[in-house]
Protein backbone atom coordinates (compact mmCIF):
# COMPACT_ATOMS: atom_id res chain seq x y z
CA UNK A 1 0.00 0.00 0.00
CA UNK A 2 1.47 3.34 -1.09
CA UNK A 3 1.28 6.85 0.30
CA UNK A 4 -0.01 9.57 -1.98
CA UNK A 5 2.93 11.84 -2.71
CA UNK A 6 1.12 14.98 -1.59
CA UNK A 7 0.46 13.58 1.88
CA UNK A 8 4.01 12.83 2.88
CA UNK A 9 5.08 16.24 4.09
CA UNK A 10 1.76 18.03 4.64
CA UNK A 11 0.15 16.48 7.68
CA UNK A 12 -0.86 13.40 9.65
CA UNK A 13 -1.35 10.22 7.65
CA UNK A 14 -4.27 7.87 7.94
CA UNK A 15 -3.36 4.70 9.83
CA UNK A 16 -3.70 2.46 6.77
CA UNK A 17 -1.42 4.75 4.75
CA UNK A 18 1.47 4.88 7.16
CA UNK A 19 4.68 3.26 5.94
CA UNK A 20 6.70 0.63 7.69
CA UNK A 21 9.97 2.01 9.08
CA UNK A 22 13.21 0.02 9.05
CA UNK A 23 16.40 1.43 10.57
CA UNK A 24 19.47 -0.71 9.80
CA UNK A 25 22.59 0.10 11.82
CA UNK A 26 26.01 -1.42 11.19
CA UNK A 27 28.71 -1.45 13.89
CA UNK A 28 32.17 0.10 13.28
CA UNK A 29 31.66 0.31 9.51
CA UNK A 30 33.79 3.00 7.88
CA UNK A 31 32.55 5.62 5.40
CA UNK A 32 34.15 3.89 2.38
CA UNK A 33 33.67 0.21 3.28
CA UNK A 34 30.62 -0.31 1.02
CA UNK A 35 30.89 -0.67 -2.73
CA UNK A 36 28.54 2.26 -3.35
CA UNK A 37 30.84 4.44 -1.19
CA UNK A 38 34.05 3.46 -2.95
CA UNK A 39 34.94 0.17 -1.26
CA UNK A 40 36.04 -3.13 -2.75
CA UNK A 41 33.95 -5.34 -0.41
CA UNK A 42 31.10 -7.13 -2.19
CA UNK A 43 27.89 -5.36 -1.10
CA UNK A 44 25.45 -5.87 -4.01
CA UNK A 45 22.32 -5.48 -1.85
CA UNK A 46 23.32 -2.15 -0.38
CA UNK A 47 24.61 -1.03 -3.78
CA UNK A 48 21.19 -1.83 -5.23
CA UNK A 49 19.50 0.04 -2.39
CA UNK A 50 21.64 3.06 -3.28
CA UNK A 51 20.70 2.76 -6.96
CA UNK A 52 17.01 2.54 -6.05
CA UNK A 53 17.21 5.20 -3.36
CA UNK A 54 19.44 8.02 -2.16
CA UNK A 55 22.94 8.26 -0.72
CA UNK A 56 23.64 10.95 1.86
CA UNK A 57 27.30 11.90 2.24
CA UNK A 58 27.13 14.13 5.33
CA UNK A 59 25.03 12.24 7.86
CA UNK A 60 26.77 12.51 11.24
CA UNK A 61 26.76 9.96 14.06
CA UNK A 62 28.11 10.64 17.57
CA UNK A 63 31.54 9.04 16.96
CA UNK A 64 31.11 5.99 19.21
CA UNK A 65 28.69 3.16 19.84
CA UNK A 66 26.73 4.05 22.99
CA UNK A 67 26.46 7.78 22.32
CA UNK A 68 25.32 7.21 18.75
CA UNK A 69 22.67 4.68 19.78
CA UNK A 70 21.28 7.01 22.43
CA UNK A 71 21.35 9.88 19.90
CA UNK A 72 19.50 7.79 17.30
CA UNK A 73 16.81 6.29 19.53
CA UNK A 74 15.93 9.38 21.59
CA UNK A 75 16.45 12.29 19.22
CA UNK A 76 18.58 13.94 21.91
CA UNK A 77 22.30 14.56 22.09
CA UNK A 78 23.82 11.65 24.04
CA UNK A 79 24.85 13.79 27.03
CA UNK A 80 21.19 14.73 27.50
CA UNK A 81 20.53 11.05 28.19
CA UNK A 82 23.64 10.47 30.35
CA UNK A 83 25.57 8.68 27.58
CA UNK A 84 28.17 11.30 26.73
CA UNK A 85 30.80 8.66 27.53
CA UNK A 86 29.89 4.95 27.53
CA UNK A 87 27.25 2.63 28.88
CA UNK A 88 28.44 2.03 32.45
CA UNK A 89 26.53 3.31 35.47
CA UNK A 90 28.77 6.07 36.93
CA UNK A 91 26.78 8.04 39.53
CA UNK A 92 29.89 9.96 40.67
CA UNK A 93 30.50 11.31 37.17
CA UNK A 94 28.86 14.51 35.89
CA UNK A 95 25.25 14.20 34.72
CA UNK A 96 26.01 14.01 31.01
CA UNK A 97 28.40 11.08 31.51
CA UNK A 98 26.86 9.12 34.40
CA UNK A 99 24.98 6.46 32.38
CA UNK A 100 21.77 6.17 30.38
CA UNK A 101 18.71 7.63 32.10
CA UNK A 102 15.86 5.19 31.57
CA UNK A 103 12.30 6.25 32.41
CA UNK A 104 13.47 9.81 32.86
CA UNK A 105 13.44 12.89 30.62
CA UNK A 106 13.84 11.06 27.30
CA UNK A 107 11.58 8.92 25.14
CA UNK A 108 12.53 6.44 22.41
CA UNK A 109 11.30 6.15 18.84
CA UNK A 110 9.89 2.74 19.81
CA UNK A 111 7.83 4.24 22.65
CA UNK A 112 6.41 7.00 20.46
CA UNK A 113 5.60 4.68 17.55
CA UNK A 114 4.18 1.90 19.72
CA UNK A 115 1.71 4.39 21.18
CA UNK A 116 0.92 5.53 17.63
CA UNK A 117 -0.20 2.01 16.71
CA UNK A 118 2.98 0.54 15.26
CA UNK A 119 4.27 -2.96 15.94
CA UNK A 120 7.72 -2.24 17.38
CA UNK A 121 10.59 -4.72 17.36
CA UNK A 122 14.36 -4.76 17.64
CA UNK A 123 16.89 -7.32 16.47
CA UNK A 124 20.56 -6.78 17.29
CA UNK A 125 22.82 -4.74 19.52
CA UNK A 126 21.24 -2.42 22.10
CA UNK A 127 24.28 -1.14 24.08
CA UNK A 128 22.53 1.44 26.26
CA UNK A 129 23.66 0.07 29.61
CA UNK A 130 23.02 -3.10 31.56
CA UNK A 131 19.97 -1.63 33.29
CA UNK A 132 18.22 -0.68 30.05
CA UNK A 133 15.42 -3.07 29.13
CA UNK A 134 14.40 -2.76 25.46
CA UNK A 135 10.89 -3.98 26.29
CA UNK A 136 10.48 -1.28 28.93
CA UNK A 137 11.64 1.27 26.36
CA UNK A 138 8.96 0.56 23.79
CA UNK A 139 9.99 -2.58 21.86
CA UNK A 140 7.36 -5.30 21.91
CA UNK A 141 9.81 -7.96 20.73
CA UNK A 142 13.58 -8.18 21.06
CA UNK A 143 16.42 -10.52 20.19
CA UNK A 144 20.06 -9.62 20.28
CA UNK A 145 23.12 -8.48 22.18
CA UNK A 146 22.35 -6.25 25.15
CA UNK A 147 26.01 -5.28 25.66
CA UNK A 148 28.65 -3.84 23.37
CA UNK A 149 30.48 -6.79 21.79
CA UNK A 150 30.84 -10.54 22.09
CA UNK A 151 31.46 -13.67 20.04
CA UNK A 152 29.56 -14.03 16.78
CA UNK A 153 29.60 -17.81 17.34
CA UNK A 154 28.25 -18.09 20.92
CA UNK A 155 24.43 -18.22 21.30
CA UNK A 156 24.65 -17.75 25.08
CA UNK A 157 25.74 -14.12 24.54
CA UNK A 158 22.37 -13.23 22.97
CA UNK A 159 19.01 -12.60 24.64
CA UNK A 160 15.34 -13.06 23.71
CA UNK A 161 12.80 -10.75 25.33
CA UNK A 162 10.19 -10.58 26.80
CA UNK A 163 11.23 -13.46 29.04
CA UNK A 164 9.58 -16.72 28.13
CA UNK A 165 9.43 -16.14 24.39
CA UNK A 166 10.50 -19.29 22.49
CA UNK A 167 14.02 -19.40 21.11
CA UNK A 168 14.93 -20.68 17.68
CA UNK A 169 17.05 -23.83 17.78
CA UNK A 170 20.33 -24.21 15.89
CA UNK A 171 22.52 -27.26 15.43
CA UNK A 172 26.06 -27.25 16.83
CA UNK A 173 28.26 -24.96 14.75
CA UNK A 174 25.27 -23.48 12.90
CA UNK A 175 24.85 -20.34 15.01
CA UNK A 176 26.36 -17.18 13.50
CA UNK A 177 25.05 -13.94 14.99
CA UNK A 178 24.44 -11.95 11.79
CA UNK A 179 22.38 -14.78 10.32
CA UNK A 180 20.44 -15.38 13.53
CA UNK A 181 19.69 -11.69 14.18
CA UNK A 182 18.25 -11.65 10.67
CA UNK A 183 16.18 -14.77 11.34
CA UNK A 184 14.47 -12.99 14.22
CA UNK A 185 14.10 -9.76 12.24
CA UNK A 186 12.19 -11.70 9.58
CA UNK A 187 10.06 -13.31 12.31
CA UNK A 188 9.18 -9.83 13.56
CA UNK A 189 8.29 -8.69 10.03
CA UNK A 190 5.89 -11.62 9.74
CA UNK A 191 4.44 -10.91 13.18
CA UNK A 192 3.64 -7.30 12.24
CA UNK A 193 2.03 -8.56 9.03
CA UNK A 194 -0.11 -11.07 10.91
CA UNK A 195 -1.28 -8.38 13.35
CA UNK A 196 -2.13 -5.99 10.53
CA UNK A 197 0.01 -3.18 11.95
CA UNK A 198 2.65 -0.97 10.38
CA UNK A 199 6.12 -2.07 11.42
CA UNK A 200 8.91 -0.22 13.17
CA UNK A 201 11.99 -2.47 13.11
CA UNK A 202 15.36 -1.41 14.48
CA UNK A 203 17.87 -3.86 12.99
CA UNK A 204 21.21 -3.17 14.68
CA UNK A 205 23.86 -5.64 13.55
CA UNK A 206 26.94 -6.09 15.73
CA UNK A 207 28.95 -6.72 12.55
CA UNK A 208 31.64 -5.82 11.65
CA UNK A 209 32.69 -4.86 15.23
CA UNK A 210 35.44 -6.92 16.84
CA UNK A 211 35.93 -9.76 17.65
CA UNK A 212 36.39 -10.43 13.95
CA UNK A 213 34.55 -13.69 13.26
CA UNK A 214 33.42 -15.17 9.95
CA UNK A 215 33.28 -18.51 8.10
CA UNK A 216 36.60 -19.49 6.53
CA UNK A 217 35.23 -19.85 2.99
CA UNK A 218 34.07 -16.21 2.95
CA UNK A 219 37.35 -14.99 4.44
CA UNK A 220 39.39 -16.87 1.86
CA UNK A 221 37.84 -15.09 -1.12
CA UNK A 222 39.19 -11.73 0.11
CA UNK A 223 42.79 -12.74 0.88
CA UNK A 224 44.30 -11.88 -2.50
CA UNK A 225 42.60 -8.48 -2.43
CA UNK A 226 44.11 -7.46 0.90
CA UNK A 227 47.58 -8.81 0.25
CA UNK A 228 47.97 -5.59 -1.76
CA UNK A 229 48.13 -3.74 1.56
CA UNK A 230 46.47 -0.75 3.10
CA UNK A 231 48.26 1.89 1.03
CA UNK A 232 47.17 0.52 -2.37
CA UNK A 233 43.65 -0.28 -1.19
CA UNK A 234 43.27 3.24 0.19
CA UNK A 235 44.46 4.79 -3.07
CA UNK A 236 41.99 2.63 -5.02
CA UNK A 237 39.12 3.67 -2.76
CA UNK A 238 40.02 7.34 -3.14
CA UNK A 239 39.88 7.10 -6.93
CA UNK A 240 36.45 5.45 -6.82
CA UNK A 241 35.16 8.04 -4.32
CA UNK A 242 36.18 10.82 -6.71
CA UNK A 243 34.68 9.00 -9.70
CA UNK A 244 31.39 8.46 -7.82
CA UNK A 245 31.10 12.16 -6.97
CA UNK A 246 30.80 11.50 -3.24
CA UNK A 247 32.58 14.71 -2.23
CA UNK A 248 31.96 18.35 -3.08
CA UNK A 249 34.73 20.64 -4.27
CA UNK A 250 38.17 19.29 -5.08
CA UNK A 251 39.57 18.11 -1.72
CA UNK A 252 42.87 16.37 -1.08
CA UNK A 253 42.90 12.88 0.39
CA UNK A 254 44.21 12.98 3.95
CA UNK A 255 47.74 11.54 4.31
CA UNK A 256 48.36 8.13 5.82
CA UNK A 257 47.07 8.45 9.37
CA UNK A 258 48.29 8.30 12.94
CA UNK A 259 48.08 5.56 15.55
CA UNK A 260 46.65 6.12 19.04
CA UNK A 261 49.48 5.39 21.46
CA UNK A 262 47.33 4.40 24.42
CA UNK A 263 43.92 2.94 25.15
CA UNK A 264 42.66 6.49 25.56
CA UNK A 265 44.11 8.01 22.41
CA UNK A 266 45.70 11.06 24.05
CA UNK A 267 48.96 10.74 22.06
CA UNK A 268 49.79 9.48 18.58
CA UNK A 269 52.57 8.21 16.32
CA UNK A 270 52.83 7.72 12.57
CA UNK A 271 51.15 4.77 10.86
CA UNK A 272 53.77 2.66 9.03
CA UNK A 273 53.83 2.17 5.28
CA UNK A 274 52.65 -1.28 4.17
CA UNK A 275 55.89 -1.97 2.31
CA UNK A 276 57.89 -1.46 5.51
CA UNK A 277 56.28 -4.54 7.09
CA UNK A 278 57.62 -8.09 7.01
CA UNK A 279 55.96 -10.71 4.82
CA UNK A 280 54.61 -12.48 7.92
CA UNK A 281 53.10 -9.26 9.24
CA UNK A 282 51.53 -8.50 5.87
CA UNK A 283 49.95 -11.96 5.64
CA UNK A 284 48.53 -11.73 9.16
CA UNK A 285 47.16 -8.25 8.55
CA UNK A 286 45.67 -9.21 5.20
CA UNK A 287 43.87 -12.03 6.97
CA UNK A 288 42.47 -9.64 9.57
CA UNK A 289 41.03 -7.33 6.95
CA UNK A 290 39.69 -10.29 4.97
CA UNK A 291 37.70 -11.33 8.05
CA UNK A 292 36.32 -7.81 8.41
CA UNK A 293 35.33 -7.82 4.73
CA UNK A 294 33.66 -11.21 5.15
CA UNK A 295 31.57 -9.84 8.03
CA UNK A 296 30.41 -6.92 5.87
CA UNK A 297 29.71 -9.26 2.95
CA UNK A 298 27.58 -11.53 5.16
CA UNK A 299 25.71 -8.56 6.62
CA UNK A 300 24.89 -7.38 3.10
CA UNK A 301 23.56 -10.83 2.21
CA UNK A 302 21.36 -10.80 5.28
CA UNK A 303 19.98 -7.35 4.52
CA UNK A 304 18.97 -8.91 1.22
CA UNK A 305 17.00 -11.54 3.13
CA UNK A 306 15.16 -8.81 5.03
CA UNK A 307 14.29 -6.95 1.82
CA UNK A 308 13.09 -10.22 0.28
CA UNK A 309 10.77 -10.78 3.26
CA UNK A 310 9.28 -7.32 2.81
CA UNK A 311 8.94 -7.91 -0.94
CA UNK A 312 7.06 -11.19 -0.37
CA UNK A 313 4.62 -9.34 1.87
CA UNK A 314 4.14 -6.66 -0.80
CA UNK A 315 5.56 -4.08 1.61
CA UNK A 316 9.03 -3.30 0.28
CA UNK A 317 8.14 -0.04 -1.47
CA UNK A 318 5.88 0.91 1.44
CA UNK A 319 8.84 0.70 3.82
CA UNK A 320 11.06 3.65 4.64
CA UNK A 321 14.50 2.07 4.97
CA UNK A 322 17.59 3.89 6.19
CA UNK A 323 21.02 2.28 6.54
CA UNK A 324 23.78 3.81 8.72
CA UNK A 325 26.88 3.05 10.80
CA UNK A 326 27.26 3.99 14.47
CA UNK A 327 30.72 5.57 14.09
CA UNK A 328 33.76 5.69 11.86
CA UNK A 329 36.14 2.77 11.46
CA UNK A 330 37.70 1.52 14.69
CA UNK A 331 41.43 2.25 15.21
CA UNK A 332 41.73 0.46 18.57
CA UNK A 333 44.49 0.18 19.77
CA UNK A 334 47.54 -0.53 17.62
CA UNK A 335 48.39 -0.39 13.93
CA UNK A 336 48.22 -4.20 13.85
CA UNK A 337 45.08 -4.57 15.96
CA UNK A 338 44.98 -6.89 18.92
CA UNK A 339 44.36 -10.48 20.05
CA UNK A 340 42.34 -11.28 23.16
CA UNK A 341 39.62 -9.57 25.17
CA UNK A 342 41.96 -7.21 26.99
CA UNK A 343 42.95 -5.45 23.77
CA UNK A 344 46.56 -5.20 24.93
CA UNK A 345 48.36 -7.98 23.04
CA UNK A 346 49.16 -8.61 19.41
CA UNK A 347 50.18 -11.88 17.72
CA UNK A 348 51.57 -12.30 14.20
CA UNK A 349 49.74 -15.44 13.10
CA UNK A 350 51.63 -17.80 10.79
CA UNK A 351 51.22 -21.27 9.33
CA UNK A 352 48.12 -23.19 10.40
CA UNK A 353 47.14 -20.41 12.82
CA UNK A 354 46.18 -18.26 9.85
CA UNK A 355 43.35 -20.63 8.98
CA UNK A 356 42.03 -20.47 12.55
CA UNK A 357 41.68 -16.69 12.45
CA UNK A 358 38.02 -15.71 12.51
CA UNK A 359 36.92 -18.93 14.19
CA UNK A 360 35.37 -19.18 17.65
CA UNK A 361 38.84 -19.95 19.01
CA UNK A 362 40.13 -16.46 18.19
CA UNK A 363 39.35 -12.92 19.38
CA UNK A 364 41.03 -10.39 17.14
CA UNK A 365 40.79 -6.91 15.67
CA UNK A 366 42.30 -5.37 12.52
CA UNK A 367 43.91 -2.22 13.97
CA UNK A 368 44.62 1.34 12.89
CA UNK A 369 46.12 0.60 9.48
CA UNK A 370 42.88 -0.86 8.15
CA UNK A 371 40.74 1.67 10.05
CA UNK A 372 42.62 4.33 8.11
CA UNK A 373 41.38 2.58 4.96
CA UNK A 374 37.81 2.36 6.30
CA UNK A 375 37.75 6.12 6.88
CA UNK A 376 39.11 6.94 3.42
CA UNK A 377 39.53 9.80 2.53
CA UNK A 378 38.92 11.45 5.91
CA UNK A 379 40.99 12.39 8.94
CA UNK A 380 41.01 10.26 12.14
CA UNK A 381 38.59 7.54 13.23
CA UNK A 382 35.97 6.39 15.71
CA UNK A 383 36.14 8.40 19.00
CA UNK A 384 37.04 11.62 17.17
CA UNK A 385 34.89 14.51 15.92
CA UNK A 386 36.89 14.90 12.72
CA UNK A 387 35.13 13.59 9.62
CA UNK A 388 36.62 10.11 9.90
CA UNK A 389 34.98 9.63 13.28
CA UNK A 390 31.49 10.98 12.64
CA UNK A 391 30.74 10.37 8.96
CA UNK A 392 28.52 7.41 8.16
CA UNK A 393 27.52 5.91 4.84
CA UNK A 394 23.78 6.59 4.70
CA UNK A 395 21.36 5.04 2.23
CA UNK A 396 17.64 5.77 2.13
CA UNK A 397 15.20 3.62 0.14
CA UNK A 398 11.47 4.34 -0.02
CA UNK A 399 10.12 3.31 -3.40
CA UNK A 400 8.86 6.14 -5.58
CA UNK A 401 8.92 8.62 -2.69
CA UNK A 402 12.63 9.25 -3.27
CA UNK A 403 12.68 12.05 -5.83
CA UNK A 404 16.29 11.70 -6.98
CA UNK A 405 16.54 7.93 -7.16
CA UNK A 406 20.13 6.79 -7.50
CA UNK A 407 21.28 10.26 -6.54
CA UNK A 408 23.60 11.76 -3.92
CA UNK A 409 22.74 14.46 -1.37
CA UNK A 410 25.45 16.49 0.37
CA UNK A 411 23.34 18.27 3.02
CA UNK A 412 24.48 17.85 6.64
CA UNK A 413 22.22 15.88 8.98
CA UNK A 414 22.59 13.95 12.24
CA UNK A 415 21.36 10.84 14.04
CA UNK A 416 19.05 12.92 16.24
CA UNK A 417 17.03 13.67 13.09
CA UNK A 418 15.69 10.12 12.95
CA UNK A 419 13.23 10.75 15.80
CA UNK A 420 11.55 13.65 13.99
CA UNK A 421 11.67 11.74 10.72
CA UNK A 422 9.94 8.70 12.23
CA UNK A 423 7.32 10.88 13.90
CA UNK A 424 6.48 12.51 10.58
CA UNK A 425 6.35 9.18 8.79
CA UNK A 426 4.01 7.79 11.47
CA UNK A 427 1.76 10.85 11.44
CA UNK A 428 2.38 11.51 15.11
CA UNK A 429 4.15 14.16 17.21
CA UNK A 430 7.20 14.10 19.41
CA UNK A 431 5.78 14.42 22.95
CA UNK A 432 6.39 17.19 25.47
CA UNK A 433 5.38 14.70 28.16
CA UNK A 434 5.36 10.91 28.19
CA UNK A 435 3.57 8.86 30.85
CA UNK A 436 3.82 11.62 33.40
CA UNK A 437 7.43 12.53 32.59
CA UNK A 438 8.47 15.85 31.09
CA UNK A 439 10.50 15.14 27.97
CA UNK A 440 13.38 17.28 26.71
CA UNK A 441 12.83 18.93 23.31
CA UNK A 442 14.29 16.93 20.44
CA UNK A 443 17.65 18.02 19.03
CA UNK A 444 16.76 16.94 15.51
CA UNK A 445 14.52 17.77 12.56
CA UNK A 446 12.89 15.56 9.95
CA UNK A 447 15.04 14.72 6.94
CA UNK A 448 12.06 13.91 4.72
CA UNK A 449 12.65 17.14 2.76
CA UNK A 450 15.93 15.59 1.60
CA UNK A 451 14.00 12.54 0.37
CA UNK A 452 11.70 14.91 -1.53
CA UNK A 453 14.65 16.68 -3.14
CA UNK A 454 14.26 19.84 -1.08
CA UNK A 455 16.75 22.00 0.78
CA UNK A 456 17.01 21.76 4.58
CA UNK A 457 17.27 24.88 6.77
CA UNK A 458 20.77 25.77 7.95
CA UNK A 459 21.41 24.88 11.60
CA UNK A 460 24.18 23.96 14.01
CA UNK A 461 25.15 20.30 14.53
CA UNK A 462 27.35 19.37 17.50
CA UNK A 463 29.39 16.50 18.87
CA UNK A 464 31.61 15.80 21.88
CA UNK A 465 33.16 12.55 23.02
CA UNK A 466 36.22 12.13 25.25
CA UNK A 467 37.12 15.78 24.68
CA UNK A 468 36.91 15.49 20.90
CA UNK A 469 34.59 18.34 19.96
CA UNK A 470 32.96 19.94 16.97
CA UNK A 471 30.26 22.36 15.82
CA UNK A 472 29.12 22.51 12.19
CA UNK A 473 26.97 25.24 10.63
CA UNK A 474 26.50 25.51 6.90
CA UNK A 475 29.80 24.92 5.15
CA UNK A 476 31.91 25.65 8.24
CA UNK A 477 33.12 23.31 10.95
CA UNK A 478 35.06 24.06 14.14
CA UNK A 479 36.72 20.93 15.58
CA UNK A 480 39.38 19.77 18.02
CA UNK A 481 40.97 16.43 18.96
CA UNK A 482 41.80 15.53 22.56
CA UNK A 483 45.47 14.75 21.87
CA UNK A 484 45.85 18.32 20.60
CA UNK A 485 44.41 19.77 23.81
CA UNK A 486 42.33 22.92 23.48
CA UNK A 487 43.40 23.84 19.94
CA UNK A 488 40.47 24.51 17.63
CA UNK A 489 40.69 23.95 13.88
CA UNK A 490 38.38 25.58 11.32
CA UNK A 491 37.47 24.03 7.96
CA UNK A 492 35.25 24.85 5.01
CA UNK A 493 33.72 21.41 4.59
CA UNK A 494 32.21 22.10 1.17
CA UNK A 495 35.68 22.77 -0.25
CA UNK A 496 37.79 20.72 2.16
CA UNK A 497 35.82 17.72 3.45
CA UNK A 498 39.04 15.92 4.38
CA UNK A 499 40.08 18.72 6.77
CA UNK A 500 43.51 19.41 5.32
CA UNK A 501 43.52 23.22 5.32
CA UNK A 502 42.97 24.78 8.75
CA UNK A 503 41.57 28.28 8.20
CA UNK A 504 41.30 29.43 11.79
CA UNK A 505 44.08 32.00 11.31
CA UNK A 506 42.27 33.51 8.32
CA UNK A 507 38.78 33.57 9.85
CA UNK A 508 39.11 34.25 13.61
CA UNK A 509 35.72 35.98 13.87
CA UNK A 510 33.91 33.08 12.22
CA UNK A 511 35.72 30.66 14.56
CA UNK A 512 34.77 32.79 17.57
CA UNK A 513 31.08 32.70 16.61
CA UNK A 514 31.14 28.94 16.23
CA UNK A 515 33.02 28.55 19.52
CA UNK A 516 30.37 30.67 21.27
CA UNK A 517 27.64 28.47 19.78
CA UNK A 518 29.50 25.35 20.91
CA UNK A 519 29.79 26.45 24.54
CA UNK A 520 26.17 27.62 24.65
CA UNK A 521 25.17 24.15 23.47
CA UNK A 522 27.53 22.53 25.98
CA UNK A 523 26.05 24.52 28.86
CA UNK A 524 22.47 23.56 28.03
CA UNK A 525 23.23 19.92 27.13
CA UNK A 526 25.27 18.66 30.13
CA UNK A 527 28.49 18.73 28.11
CA UNK A 528 31.74 19.46 29.93
CA UNK A 529 34.58 21.59 28.68
CA UNK A 530 36.56 18.43 28.31
CA UNK A 531 40.11 18.27 26.97
CA UNK A 532 41.95 19.00 30.24
CA UNK A 533 39.49 16.88 32.19
CA UNK A 534 39.69 13.91 29.86
CA UNK A 535 43.45 13.76 29.62
CA UNK A 536 43.89 14.27 33.37
CA UNK A 537 41.38 11.52 34.08
CA UNK A 538 42.94 9.00 31.73
CA UNK A 539 46.55 9.63 32.71
CA UNK A 540 45.84 9.29 36.42
CA UNK A 541 42.99 6.74 36.15
CA UNK A 542 41.06 8.73 38.74
CA UNK A 543 37.62 7.52 39.81
CA UNK A 544 36.04 10.96 39.50
CA UNK A 545 36.45 13.97 37.28
CA UNK A 546 38.09 17.20 38.32
CA UNK A 547 35.91 19.59 36.39
CA UNK A 548 37.46 22.45 34.44
CA UNK A 549 35.24 25.04 32.78
CA UNK A 550 37.74 27.85 32.41
CA UNK A 551 36.40 29.14 29.12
Amino acid sequence: MFIAAGLVFTGALAAQERPNILIILADDLGFSDLGCYGGEIETPVLNRMAAEGLRMTQMYNSSRSCPSRANLLTGLYPHQTGLGHMDGNRPAWPRGYSGFRSNSDNVTIAEVLRDAGYFTAMAGKLHLGKKTDPIARGFQEYYGLLGGFDSMWDPSAYTRLPAGRPLREYADGEFYATNVITDYAIDFIQQAESEGKPLFLYLAYNAPHFPLHAPKEVIDKYMDTYRQGWDKIRDQRWKRIVDLGLLQGNPDMSPRGVVPESLFMDETYALPAWDSLSEAQQTDLARRMAIFAAMVDIMDQNIGRVLDALQKNGELDNTFIIFLSDNGACAEWHEFGFDGKTGTSYITHTGSDLDRMGSSETYIHYGTGWANVGCTPFTLYKHYSHEGGISTPCIIRWGDHVKNRGGIDHQPAQFADLMSTCCELAGTKYPEQYRGRKILPTAGVSILPIVAGKKMPERCIYNEHEGNRMVRKGDWKLVSANFRGDEWELYNIRKDRTEQHNLIGKHPKRAAKLEKAYFEWADRSDVLYFPKVWNTYNKNRQKDFKVYKDK
